[in-house]
């Protein structure tokens, strides 16, 4: 393979983020470097248990020569290296889903892999999992079990095993997984990477072996939050072909809106199952997401784990019978025992069962729908436990099950979930920390998530890179609107939930131009604000910039009452954007507040 040896060439090791790659392929670095340096690395590496199918380089070499000029706007993973769990189709590869007597060789690219490649990423391999994708640990496979990134005694983490040690292990930029039950997010924990699982059906899951169709969602591990986004929202697009599909508007990651809420368990419903060094860990992170601004605010799980529980001890593991039902009465022998025996357990369940079970799923959501009202996202560990390959060679089952406390609940209540590292334990382990939050909540869970690593300096997996969170842009993401709040929709305030419900961004903290006089309005209660723009004697008031995507808007706009409306605010920094605007015939027998500055004074003053 003959390089230029006058161009720079990326060392093991090497910073794979997509901004580091750009920059160097700006510098005169080749995609074809990157790709020859990764499949060295891999050799080096010499874990046999990371990929079932490795492409060769040659193929990869190929696409690199289709790709063009660099271009982030129509390519934004240009030359960037990805891997693909080995349950999600790609063209011309087997998938075995960890059964080789299972396995085909499909002849289409899922929808999902083929939109990164289109948007120019670059696929080295498909990866190892717990078989059927039925299992946390990482272990339940035929083939050699990938080492976890940070203590070879530990389980890599399932059932997206091979991806999260991939990129923990700085081979691949990014790596796709899929999560049911935690699979994109316990890997992630234990090898001190990200997970992002996107609220479900915002990513196509055709041509994914399901485990449990209703619930799965394509995962995305990275060494960033910014890293595990771009992919994430490179794939959701949508696809009419896919009957489980749910697009939705993802935004951006962004500024952080003041006075955030963060829900945690009970200090006495926390479950770490006598992990001491785990529980530490997690009260350490406790502290950093103090330091970050957040206000803590203790939460009932009960109803939590009560809906965890439904997951594997309920009808819904009749799902993953359902995918494999053919194979298992065919080649039952061919699975492996574990797997086989979780399975099993679906037999014999009744649709009387599975009704019932359902019934009782539409009354955990009812009763845990008010937790959202009381926080902005919720806070859990990753993991409850950090088992080892010893634990569960004495037990395949108990430390599976322990490991989806924080998990399992997650995709049967509709919610979106992030993991990132956490303080590492005492003893030198990852412990990470899981963000979640409702249907459509992905880009606030990033805005807030990529800044506990960055507080720490968690290193990425077992490479010497360094998670940070450069700034942000305070502009709202690409398609959504800004709407300029003054009153109880603010942050923190009882309408702000509003915004959140219908994919609300806070986008920056901004003043308006001098331009304006400010009200309070009579009636009430609640009482509400009037900001009028006046021809002179205006002042400037407080405001926050947020972002709706069009539909969010359009409902937002239409539950304005009078005398309120949309109009144009001049702020401060120059820009214009849509905002609340009172009518002067509404201002009869209101107060004017405009000396104060904000609604906020005005609320803290009346108090």
């Amino acid at each position: 393979m003959a390089q230029d040896p006058s161009l720079p060439t990326p060392a093991p090791g090497a910073d794979l983020s997509i901004a580091a790659l750009h920059a160097a392929y700006l510098s005169g670095t080749s995609p074809r470097q990157t790709v020859e340096a990764v499949y060295r690395m891999i050799e080096e590496l010499a874990d046999e248990g990371i990929f079932l199918a490795l492409r060769p380089l040659a193929d990869v070499l190929a696409d690199v020569d289709r790709l063009g000029p660099l271009d982030p706007t129509t390519k934004p993973l240009y030359g960037v290296p990805f891997a693909v769990k080995d349950n999600i189709d790609v063209a011309g590869l087997p998938t075995t889903a960890a059964c080789p007597a299972f396995a085909y060789t499909p002849a289409q690219t899922a929808p999902a892999v083929a939109a990164l490649q289109a948007a120019g990423a670059l696929l080295i391999g498909k990866t190892n999992l717990d078989q059927f994708a039925t299992g946390l640990v990482g272990v339940r496979s035929p083939y050699p079990i990938p080492k976890n990134a940070i203590d070879p005694a530990l389980v890599p983490g399932g059932s997206s095993s091979g991806s999260a040690v991939a990129v923990a292990q700085g081979l691949v930029t990014f790596a796709l997984g899929t999560d049911t039950a935690g699979s994109g997010r316990i890997p992630a924990g234990l090898n001190r990477i990200v997970g992002l699982k996107p609220s479900v059906g915002a990513v196509s899951t055709r041509g994914v072996v399901p485990a449990c169709r209703t619930l799965d969602c394509v995962s995305v591990f990275a060494g960033s939050v910014d890293d595990a986004f771009t992919a994430t929202r490179v794939m959701a697009v949508a696809d009419p072909l896919d009957a489980y599909q749910r697009p939705l508007a993802l935004g951006a990651p962004g500024a952080v809106a003041p006075g955030l809420k963060v829900g945690i368990p009970r200090a006495g419903e926390r479950r770490f199952f006598g992990d001491a060094l785990q529980e530490a860990a997690f009260d350490a992170a406790l502290d950093v997401v103090r330091g970050l601004g957040a206000t803590l605010v203790e939460i009932d799980m009960a109803p939590f784990y009560e809906t965890a529980a439904l997951l594997y001890e309920g009808p819904w593991v009749a799902e993953r019978h359902a995918a494999t039902r053919a194979f298992l009465a065919e080649q039952p022998d061919e699975m492996h025992p574990t797997t086989r025996r979780v399975i099993e357990g679906a037999i014999g369940r009744t649709a009387t069962e599975a009704f019932e079970a359902g019934y009782r799923l539409m009354e955990l959501k009812r009763v845990t729908a008010p937790t959202w009202r009381a926080i902005d996202l919720m806070l859990v560990p990753t993991a409850p436990i950090s088992p080892t390959l010893a634990d569960l060679a004495a037990d395949p089952i108990g430390p599976n099950s322990r490991l989806g406390t924080y998990t399992n609940f997650v995709n049967l209540l509709d919610l979106a979930a992030l993991a990132v590292p956490g303080p590492d334990r005492a003893d030198g382990r990852a412990a990470g920390v899981t963000l979640i939050g409702p249907r459509g909540s992905d880009a606030r869970l990033a805005s807030f998530g990529r800044l506990i690593p960055a507080a720490i300096g968690a290193r990425i997996g077992a490479t010497a890179g360094v998670m940070a969170a450069p700034p942000l842009t305070a502009v709202a993401p690409a398609g959504f609107i800004e709407v300029v709040v003054v009153g109880a929709h603010l942050s923190g305030m009882p309408l702000n939930g509003e915004l959140t419900r219908l994919g609300g961004q806070f986008v920056r903290a901004v003043a308006t131009a001098p331009s304006y006089r400010f009200y309070a309005l009579a009636g009430g209660p609640p009482k509400r604000p009037g900001l009028v723009r006046v021809a002179d004697q205006g002042v400037s008031i407080d405001t926050e910039v947020w972002a709706l995507p069009p539909e969010g808007f359009g409902l937002f706009v239409a539950g304005i009452p009078a005398p309120l409306g949309i109009g144009t605010v001049m702020l401060a920094d120059g820009t214009t954007a849509k905002g609340f605007l009172c009518e002067p015939a509404g201002l009869q027998g209101a107060v004017d507040i405009s000396h104060l500055g904000g609604w906020r004074a005005f609320v803290k003053q009346a108090a």
